[in-house]
């Protein structure tokens, strides 16, 4: 009886070990794309100080639903971002639909934004738009 209880212990403790292995099948991260069309920038540019830009962006659920979406931007090369807008995704979204307002500075140098979705999952998706402002 004793065998029998330690086999089924051991049976079971590699039951939970193979169901707790992570997945080796590939994520699939939501996607972004830049709207185009008149009014709206969807590539890097060069503009003027204190331009007004508008950037759109469209991101869609793929596998898991989306969670957040980030602005973000870094100065004249600079490594490091400031986060200009956040938002949380309310859950059961398939689409996330922004237009951002960028008001260039009013000097001379370069803007690198960054634009991030994030799914439930972790899957991050970043777009980035470099602005030479003359």
């Amino acid at each position: 009886m004793k065998n029998v209880f330690f086999f089924l212990l051991f049976l079971t403790s590699i039951a939970l070990v193979q169901g707790c292995k992570k997945s080796t099948e590939p994520e699939n991260p939501p996607t972004l794309v830049f709207k185009t069309g008149a009014g709206y920038t969807a590539t890097d540019a060069i503009v003027a100080k204190s331009a007004t830009v508008k950037v759109g962006v469209t991101a869609t659920k793929t596998e898991d639903d989306l969670k957040t979406f980030n602005v973000s931007v870094a100065f004249d090369g600079a490594s490091a971002t400031t986060s200009k807008q956040s938002v949380d995704i309310p859950s059961g979204n398939t689409q996330f639909d922004s237009d951002i307002t960028i008001t260039t500075r009013n000097q001379a140098g370069s803007e690198k934004w960054f634009f991030t979705i994030t799914d439930v999952d972790g899957n991050v998706v970043q777009k980035t738009i470099t602005l030479t402002v003359n």
